[in-house]
Order: C-alpha cells, then structure tokens, then sequence
C-alpha cells in the first residue's frame, strides 16, 4: 500500500463508468441515468469515506461501489469479469450445483446494507493468508479489526479492479457462507475468473482471503 493521494471523486465516476459501459444498466432493467442516479447519492459518501486512504495498487483499493444481487443476479456479473489485459469472460465453477449461489448469503457479523448498492472500504485482497485455511484467515482478519468479502464484494473487487486478480493472487470470499463448510473464492482457470468454493479448513498456497473495514454504507 502506497500512500500516494487519490482524486475520490474521480474514481467514484470511473467506477460507475465501468459498470455502465459493461452493460450494469440494461442487466437490472434500468435506462442508464436511471442506474446513474440510483447509485448517485453514494458519491458523497465515498468521498468521505475514502478520507486518508491511499491510492488503488493491485492488492489494496481505498473503496469499492458494490452492486447487490438484488439488482443484478451473481452469474450476469460474473460472466462480465475479465484478468486484465484479457477478455475471457469469468465462469462458474461445475462444482455449484443448480441453484446453489442463492444459498450462500452474508454472513451476520457483516451487517450488509439492504438494497442494491453500498459502498466498501479499504479492501485488500488478504495475501498474508495465503496458504492458511479460511478459519485461521478469518480469525487473523477478526484480530485486525477487519471483516471478510462476500460473493458480492469479490466480484465488485475483480470488476472493478481486475489486476486484483492475479497469478498465486487469488482470494476467498468467507463472508458468504451457507449452512455447511464450504467457502467461496475467486481464482483463476483457463485465463479467465473463476467463482468456485473450497473448504473453511483446507489451506492453499495460492489463495489468501479478502477483507475490508468493517463498516458498509448504503443508500438510505
């Protein structure tokens, strides 16, 4: 983390920029300045929130403008993710069964904000866990004062910032969780994203666990 200053405003616009020339608007049904004003009021707040934060750098991003599957379902923003510099659409993982993704909500402690937009801040992708299961990640995480990714907030971080996403890079979102031990994650296959899950006990070398300040903002 680099503590080169930042233009907020500017990079609140370009977010929203990005997701409109992805097709984010016509994907929730919405004309795009009516996608423009809905996540408009968030600016403000971004701005404020972003306050001493440093620079985007390929691990660490001062905020991010997080769409919900409220508004947008989880597999549309998945398949419009790309590594940068590529343009191979992210995928699923087979291992998901049929209606699966629906089960995997936040989890409580993140305190989520209703609707389909919020904002989050000082996101890391959580290197210094790789090779630790997400149980000891999330304890580490807990011990920071800091919460883990949900499967919302990853692909906000990937779409968003797809350098994120990188070789021996990869991270797992233990803030969605469903009922059982498995733990959804984000890495690579076939130079593409992918959205699969592991185990909350199973480490892997290539796989930290993503995390960011406790507090989301939302629109109300």
């Amino acid at each position: 983390m680099t503590d080169s200053p930042f233009d907020a405003e500017t990079e609140f616009d370009r977010q929203v920029d990005r997701l409109v020339q992805l097709g984010y608007p016509a994907l929730a049904g919405l004309p795009e300045r009516a996608f423009r004003d809905l996540v408009a009021p968030l600016r403000a707040r971004a701005i404020e929130g972003a306050d001493g934060l440093s620079a985007p750098t390929d691990a660490r991003v001062p905020f991010l403008l997080v769409i919900t599957r409220d508004l947008v379902g989880v597999q549309e923003r998945l398949e419009l993710t790309t590594l940068a510099g590529k343009r191979k659409p992210g995928v699923l993982d087979r291992h998901y069964a049929e209606d699966d993704l629906p089960r995997f909500d936040p989890i409580k402690e993140l305190e989520v904000p209703a609707g389909p937009a919020y904002l989050l801040f000082d996101v890391d992708r959580g290197e210094e866990f790789r090779n630790l299961a997400p149980a000891t990640a999330m304890e580490g995480i807990t011990a920071q004062g800091r919460l883990p990714l949900t499967i919302d907030e990853g692909l906000a971080f990937v779409t968003l910032h797809p350098a994120a996403l990188a070789s021996n890079r990869c991270f797992s979102l233990v803030g969605s969780r469903c009922g059982d031990k498995r733990v959804p994650a984000l890495w690579i296959s076939q130079g593409a994203p992918k959205l699969g899950w592991c185990w909350y006990g199973n480490p892997h070398t290539w796989l930290g666990s993503a995390s960011a300040r406790p507090e989301r903002i939302g629109l109300e």
